[in-house]
């Protein structure tokens, strides 16, 4: 019996496959029995197609069988078998896939000039139809754990079987042999165990039940292996001794044909089936929580991109989701074989924290299944998904708020991230998602109820940073635009500024910080005329303060926003207080040239107004003292750090102790 080669090209393709394409060895199972499955499709289809008695799919089944002691693993199909030809045609050359080619007849078939009855009959029949392999490539990944491998097959209707047998990239041969039944039995002798690999853990059944659990699960088909079991020897059990004490009972071994695989996908059920106990259990057992999911979206999409998804919303933050280690990604799934664990590319970051899976039949998969050509397709349902995962998310806002908030709590931070990081681009889609505390309403709210409530004249949404709610609600700059009646959006995340500065707007109405130093806040014409005459006049009062101040402030000015306080900081330019706070405490080491254009403002109706201007008349030099003492009140005020509290503690007391 004369071995054939392998052509030049598929050789070099073979070793490149075996060594480079694949990243998992595991993955061969997989791939095998892929191929089973359509081999079990095929027939089934040609029984439709040709209306074939006797041809049912409950009859469908892939089985695995090792032998340890051979060291061999079989999978085996009942489906359509190979003839001697398609053996050397579909295994001889390397990337010929004869589910390609069935595939494509069957789209092929529904494009010609055939009568429109059989056009019909085979558009019904395909529709059943899911065939997984396209590249040929995958059944050579057996050769990354088999040192030989033996296909035995023989095709539905034929009465001769054959038997193609290769070592690797040296060759192959073809035989005739015997086979009672149609189908393929792929065998697998398993390469020898080494320091580095041990192969003969896919002779184990624990192992072969997890890989057909985490890749096939959703096999149409049943995957079928025997199974070791045990059980209570019968008249063992609730024996005791003369003593009176128990005796443990004797248990029995014995093998039993299992099934592997749960064959039908939670998602491919219709929804009036499924009851909320079992999205929950799914989402727990696949994805390792012990909480309920918050929101579940189950949604199924037919078009030029058909897919169909289950996401998750989780009920908690997982640990580590705000950390460099949190991975996202959904689970990808082809017509319910799993190719990816984590597909990121489905989910845009400021969703990251979406679980779930898609499942599409469409998606155009690279001949390792492993990685996803970035096409437009993928791109196509990515986008689709977001715009669902929003869609949810404000019904979710609109219909349960008190659920929303708990996600707002768990997830909002890092949709605030999201416009931040994509510098406002993806304000449309986040926008009406942000919630912020109101100092009116004393809750959150949305950006859209704020706008709803503001004031005909109201030019401006008003926002204050700080650490907290309480020492943002005691900001000096808070009490008289509350007594105007304006609503203030409270900011307590380091992020919060940054995305507000990144959407500038929101509904055509500017976002402004109280902290402004150009802030407007509805002064009459009397009322500004009045106060630039008292600015002029004090003018030579605040040059001396500004100069004994050095190059701390920009500016020294009288207020018109201060109340009952005598002083408070505001600043110029794109740089707050907070946001120098966030930027010189980011651990990469902050930059001393990134720093707020600071602005000290002194109420003109204080008291202590007129003290510094006696001071400016009669004592320069304790003036000095007064505008130290003002401006690191300020900064003790906006939770700004002191550049030394001991000189400051000494020049307190010595105006208290001063005669």
């Amino acid at each position: 019996m004369a071995k054939k080669q392998f052509q030049a090209e598929s050789k070099r393709l073979l070793d490149m496959m075996i060594n480079s394409i694949y990243t998992h060895k595991e993955i061969f199972l997989r791939e095998i029995i892929s191929n089973a499955s359509d081999a079990d499709d095929k027939l089934y289809y040609k029984g439709l197609s040709e209306k074939i008695t006797g041809i049912k799919r409950d009859d469908f089944t892939i089985n695995i069988e090792a032998d340890k002691n051979a060291r061999t693993l079989t999978i085996s199909d009942n489906g359509i078998g190979m003839t001697k030809d398609q053996l050397y045609n579909d295994l001889g050359v390397i990337a010929k896939s004869g589910s390609f080619d069935f595939k494509d007849g069957l789209d092929s078939s529904n494009d010609d000039d055939a009568k429109d009855e059989q056009k019909k009959k085979d558009t019904d029949a395909s529709k059943d139809i899911d065939i997984i392999g396209q590249f040929g490539v995958g059944f050579y990944s057996a050769f990354m754990v088999a040192k030989h491998v033996e296909v035995i097959s023989k095709a539905y209707g034929s009465d001769e079987a054959y038997k193609w047998a290769s070592d690797g990239a040296d060759g192959y041969t073809v035989q005739e042999c015997e086979k009672s039944e149609n189908g393929t039995d792929v065998i697998l002798t398993l390469k020898d165990d080494t320091d580095e690999e041990k192969y003969g853990q896919y002779l184990e059944e624990w192992t072969l039940k997890d890989l057909v659990t985490k890749y096939s699960d959703y096999i149409r088909y049943p995957i079928t292996m025997m199974c070791e079991k045990s059980k209570v020897k019968e008249g063992t059990e609730g024996r005791k001794d003369d003593k009176g004490k128990d005796i443990p009972p004797e248990y029995e071994h014995y093998s039993e044909l299992d099934t592997l695989n749960s064959m039908v996908p939670l998602w491919k059920r219709r929804k009036s089936d499924i009851k909320d106990e079992d999205y929950n259990n799914f989402y727990k057992d696949k994805y390792y929580d012990n909480v309920d999911p918050q929101k579940v979206i189950h949604t199924n999409v037919d078009g030029v991109i058909s897919y169909s998804a289950l996401l998750f919303i989780p009920g908690r933050a997982p640990y580590d989701y705000y950390s460099k280690n949190y991975e996202k990604g959904l689970q990808l799934y082809s017509s319910g074989v799993k190719i990816m664990d984590k597909c990121a590319d489905l989910l845009p970051d400021y969703f990251s924290f979406v679980k779930g899976l898609v499942d599409s039949q469409d998606l155009s998969l690279n001949i390792s299944r492993e990685m996803l050509q970035h096409d437009r397709q993928l791109q196509a349902i990515e986008q689709r998904l977001e715009k669902k995962i929003r869609s949810e998310l404000l019904d979710m806002q609109e219909k349960d708020r008190e659920g929303y908030e708990k996600f707002w709590k768990n997830f909002g931070l890092q949709l605030k991230f999201g416009i931040y990081e994509n510098f406002g681009m993806k304000k449309d889609v986040l926008q009406d998602l942000l919630m912020f505390y109101s100092s009116t309403e004393k809750k959150l709210t949305t950006l859209k109820e704020y706008v709803a409530r503001m004031a005909p004249d109201q030019k401006e949404i008003y926002y204050a940073a700080g650490e907290n709610i309480e020492k943002i609600d005691q900001l000096p700059q808070t009490e008289m635009i509350k007594d105007k009646g304006f609503e203030i959006l409270y900011l307590t995340d380091s992020v919060d500024e940054f995305t507000l500065k990144a959407m500038m707007a929101y509904d055509e109405k500017q976002f402004k910080s109280i902290s402004d130093e150009d802030i407007d806040l509805g002064e009459t014409d009397e009322e500004k005329s009045a106060a630039e005459e008292q600015e002029k006049s004090s003018l030579d009062l605040l040059t001396f303060i500004k100069n004994s101040l050095g190059d701390k402030v920009t500016d020294v000015k009288l207020s018109q926003r201060l109340k009952s306080h005598p002083v408070c900081l505001t600043t110029k330019g794109g740089i707050s207080l907070e946001m120098q706070k966030v930027i010189q405490a980011m651990p990469e080491g902050s930059n001393p040239e990134i720093k707020a254009s600071i602005v000290l403002e002194i109420n003109a109706k204080h008291p202590i107004m007129k003290t510094l201007e006696d001071a400016y008349e009669n004592d320069k030099d304790k003036l000095k003292s007064y505008a130290d003492i003002l401006y690191t009140e300020a900064l003790l005020i906006e939770g700004m750090p002191i550049d030394d509290p001991v000189a400051f503690s000494n020049e307190v007391c010595d105006l208290m102790t001063e005669k």
